[in-house]
């Protein structure tokens, strides 16, 4: 694992939290992994207590569950959790794609576009981080533009888990194929474009099949 190194000067536990949290989405720490205190503590450097503090924040975040007297581990979703989390991106992604439209249409496709480009170099180079990160950008460009902060506040819950679960189980299989690229150009397409039911029919499919590629890769049942 690269070394865990602080940026930007924040309180403690809040860059504990913003360094650990990349580290789970870009899969340093794999699904499931333990993580140890003293280890995190000792690599940045700092005391135990901010970095128990960070845990807590990233377990409210769903990124870690904390066991008392046994450790902190990275999530890892059953298939209930995978079901219930598609559903919820299913419910959100196209109405906030709606919103945005609405809102801020140039200004959402134009951060859509950018985030397909950055795509581009990411399949010819294989790289799964820049991949999955430029994934999560074009998303999340539809709540950023969609101009309603109770539904940015609701996707919040759920990004930093899509996130990861998108770098470390499909992001390494959408760099060897063009599907997921090719439907994410469609989908600018037809954001572009208006055809919003039929954005709704293809981000449907495209989040259901994220979804038994999840349960694939985990093998839950």
């Amino acid at each position: 694992m690269r070394s865990l190194k602080l940026d930007t000067p924040k309180s403690l536990s809040q860059r504990v939290v913003l360094r650990l949290r990349q580290a789970i989405i870009d899969g340093e720490f794999a699904l499931g992994a333990a993580i140890s205190e003293e280890m995190v503590a000792n690599s940045f450097g700092v005391s135990r207590t901010p970095v128990r503090e960070a845990m807590g924040q990233l377990q409210a975040q769903g990124l870690v569950v904390i066991r008392p007297q046994v450790g902190s581990f990275v999530f890892t979703p059953s298939a209930e959790d995978i079901t219930a989390l598609c559903a919820f991106r299913i419910a959100l992604e196209p109405k906030a794609a709606e919103l945005a439209f609405r809102h801020d249409r140039d200004g959402a496709a134009a951060t859509m576009s950018a985030a397909i480009t950055a795509m581009e170099p990411a399949v010819a180079a294989r790289d799964n981080i820049a991949y999955g990160r430029a994934d999560a950008a074009f998303h999340e460009a539809l709540f950023a533009h969609c101009g309603n902060r109770y539904l940015v506040e609701s996707y919040q819950l759920v990004s930093s888990r899509v996130a990861a679960l998108r770098t470390n189980l499909t992001s390494p299989i959408d760099v060897r194929t063009r599907t997921s690229f090719d439907e994410h150009r469609k989908l600018l397409d037809l954001f572009a474009r208006g055809e919003l039911a039929e954005f709704e029919r293809l981000m449907t499919a495209h989040v259901t099949n994220s979804g038994v590629a999840y349960a694939r890769a985990l093998k839950v049942d």
